[in-house]
């Protein structure tokens, strides 16, 4: 990063006031009645009405369109472990894309917790404010434990984003672009490099949509995660297989698919010929991938390639997820964000992908024309149709599945049958 970037992004966090995000009244309060209203005696009339019936806290509070986003600081971005409060910038930037994208207010909360259980019971506490919990930047495997137990302990929906979030995201890409290669997920042999929130995840999601488990090599900083190993978690130990393979390069020979969420250059270019033909390679470590698509494009120019950056055909950016997922659930007052609601978000975004690109996306990306193929797998985060397309999927998922206590939304559109294979 350059000095002047640097110095950019110091001011534009500095000024003209401090931080990217505010709070802003609702209601009017301008005079002697609206101050009764607004607070006393006014108040108590919804408080008699919260005691008696909790559910009414959606319709008399902000509770209905307020996620809170959490972190402890223990995964933040590339940077690692630098606690809570230096988390603060990037839940704020979380909450900036929440009232962005999908209109939906945040406050950010970053908790002092080192164990896991204290954080634990910190966010339990503090959910009654709240219509959502969006965990965020915590690192493997203590994430998987906190988002289990507070989805088994909380009766709103609970959402690690780093997970589930990216999981949707390269999820829809994949199968999108393995159809563009002729191939399917259930005969796909698929190498992930990256065995912790993001890769477990996906992976769990893959296997819901079709993919074989025999089929799937996971790769952690070891090499292959195989039945012989004696060092793997419950999380890692899930996709252990008997296999002789050892190193990246012995899982990358004859791979459909490499899916890397972990570290710059790790994947070579001897690796990524020895791939199987029309191969799809998600390279998706920021800011810099495990190969870069100039590099790649040298050794194998039968591939479908994604990355998680803006300057390169098919980013892999969650914004295409959680903002719309969040707005879905919320609508319908859902309990949970399960499976059947990640697959549903996982089907609209690719059928997005297959509409008439949108002109306003054509003009924010100074494009004269795009469409469905090698370089457009998945939609762009700037497209207006995002919010018609996956929380319309989210709310009918949601009402079909039991999780929501609302009916689908009359001011919804009825969302297309579409489904995933």
């Amino acid at each position: 990063m350059s000095r002047d970037y640097r110095e950019r992004a110091l001011a534009y966090h500095a000024e003209p006031r401090p931080g990217k995000i505010a709070i802003e009244v609702t209601k009017p309060c301008n005079s002697q009645d609206d101050l009764a209203l607004a607070y006393t005696p006014g108040v108590a009339e919804p408080v008699r009405e919260i005691a008696r019936d909790p559910h009414t806290a959606f319709r008399y509070t902000a509770k209905g369109n307020l996620v809170a986003v959490i972190t402890d600081g223990t995964a933040v971005l590339g940077l690692g472990n630098v606690g809570p409060l230096a988390g603060k910038p990037v839940m704020e930037g979380k909450g900036v894309l929440f009232k962005r994208f999908a209109n939906i207010d945040v406050f950010d909360i970053e908790v002092d917790a080192p164990a896991a259980d204290d954080f634990i019971d910190t966010v339990a506490r503090i959910a009654p404010t709240f219509g959502g919990i969006n965990l965020e930047d915590i690192a493997a495997p203590r994430c998987f434990e906190i988002e289990r137990t507070l989805i088994e302990r909380l009766n709103i929906p609970v959402f690690h984003d780093d997970q589930h979030g990216t999981a949707i995201i390269i999820a829809a890409g994949l199968l999108n672009a393995l159809e563009i290669q002729g191939k399917s997920l259930p005969e796909a042999d698929i190498v992930c490099v990256g065995a912790g929130a993001a890769g477990i995840a996906s992976m769990d999601l893959l296997l819901a949509l079709g993919a074989d488990r025999k089929r799937i090599l996971l790769v952690d900083r070891q090499g292959v995660i195989h039945s012989g190993r004696e060092d793997l978690n419950p999380y890692k130990q899930a996709y252990a297989v008997e296999t002789d393979r050892r190193s990246l390069a012995d899982a990358m020979q004859g791979a459909d698919v490499f899916i890397g969420v972990s570290g710059p250059d790790i994947l070579s270019p001897e690796m990524l010929a020895s791939m199987a033909a029309r191969p799809i390679v998600f390279a998706l470590s920021n800011p810099d991938p495990e190969i870069r698509p100039e590099v790649a494009l040298e050794v194998r120019d039968d591939m479908i390639m994604a990355t998680g950056r803006s300057d390169y055909p098919n980013q892999v950016n969650n914004v295409l997820g959680f903002p719309f997922i969040f707005r879905g659930t919320l609508d319908v007052h859902a309990r949970e964000i399960n499976q059947q609601m990640k697959i549903a978000a996982v089907a609209a975004l690719c059928a997005l992908t297959r509409e008439p690109v949108h002109p306003d996306v054509l003009k924010a990306y100074n494009l004269d024309r795009l469409e469905f193929g090698p370089d457009y797998i998945i939609p762009k985060p700037l497209d207006p149709r995002l919010i018609d397309f996956v929380p319309p999927a989210i709310a009918r998922a949601a009402v079909d599945s039991g999780a929501a206590r609302e009916p689908y939304p009359s001011h919804y559109p009825e969302p297309p049958k579409i489904g995933v294979t």
